[in-house]
């Protein structure tokens, strides 16, 4: 099977919103009046991103996932992507799962493929993705307000969990591995959320590198500090395992983690019945942490109120 046969059996589909889709050099796309256009990119190499043994459906989600999870943290809405992805060869199984997987979220979230590139070598995989939104609606990093509240969504650490499970750091019953890993190879997206929080959340950004890290580019971006609360409520996590591991791993998890692709954002204290109400409208939990400070400082709280040590760090690619 040659390159254009594998575009057109696995990937080309009539465009349902884009003017023109794949098969041209370009795709073309009208915006719609009165919304800005939000762009993305982001890229999975295997042996960095995931493993070599992942289901290539959850695969393709994940792929997608993880750039709607960008367009969510600003608030805007899918619309189309482009796929880049470097295959060590044609696999027609692999590639049906991974598009079923792939055009399964797409289609959920109304987000077309339009164009893109294949070619031969290590697999990688490679999304561009655009979005849009009201003019003048977008949720930035530098909006952050002294005294605002601090939240996450969902829950966090259940991806690196699952990686410390695969790595042999610890063991884990059957049941909790599995819930973990289905939330490390398909991450939930909170694009529903990331819109009901228009005109209410001052700053977001999604939980991909750890939450201590990715809020740390929230309080760069505003110039403020946060002090966090702990220990954070068991609405955070979803696996009951992660209470018995030992304490250090698990703040490890929850603070630095990662691969959550979740949403931290904060929002003035006056809003709390808004957050509820945005989050109720998404069918998505969300839990208040703490504050944001004057002190361009980003401290953790215990229960008595006092600062505790910090030696959580997030993920850093060049690290």
């Amino acid at each position: 099977m040659g390159e254009f046969d594998l575009i057109e059996r696995f990937f080309k589909r009539p465009p349902r919103q884009a003017d023109i889709g794949i098969g041209d050099d370009c795709a073309i796309w009208s915006p719609r009046a009165g919304h800005q256009l939000a762009f993305s990119a982001d890229m999975l190499v295997e042996g960095r991103h995931f493993l070599s043994t992942v289901d290539p459906s959850r695969l393709g989600h994940k792929a997608l996932a993880v750039n709607l999870s960008d367009l969510a943290a600003c608030g805007a809405s899918p619309r189309a992507f482009l796929l880049s992805l470097s295959l060590p060869r044609a696999d027609e199984i692999w590639l049906s799962g991974f598009c079923q997987g792939l055009h399964q979220l797409a289609d959920a979230h109304g987000c077309e493929l339009i164009g893109g590139d294949t070619t031969q070598g290590p697999l990688n995989i490679a999304i561009t993705v655009m979005g849009d939104l009201p003019q003048g609606q977008s949720i930035l990093r530098n909006g952050a307000q002294i005294g605002d509240d601090l939240y996450v969504s969902g829950h966090l650490g259940d991806a690196r969990l699952a990686l410390e499970a695969f790595r042999g750091a610890i063991s884990l019953p059957q049941t909790v591995f599995d819930a973990a890993r289905l939330r490390m190879e398909l991450p939930t997206p909170r694009v529903a959320l990331g819109q009901a929080l228009r005109g209410i959340a001052n700053a977001m950004a999604d939980i991909s590198d750890g939450l201590l890290g990715d809020l740390g580019h929230i309080l760069k971006a505003s110039r403020v500090g946060a002090e966090i609360e702990l220990p954070l409520t068991q609405t955070l996590m979803q696996t009951t395992a992660i209470w018995d591991c030992p304490a250090d791993l698990s703040m490890t998890c929850i603070l630095s983690g990662g691969d959550d692709y979740e949403l931290v954002f904060c929002a003035p204290a006056s809003a709390s019945a808004q957050v509820n109400a945005a989050a109720q409208a998404s069918g998505t939990r969300v839990t208040r942490i703490g504050r944001i400070t004057e002190s361009q400082n980003l401290v953790l709280l215990n229960e008595l109120g006092q600062s505790v040590h910090n030696p959580f760090r997030s993920f850093d690619h060049f690290a």
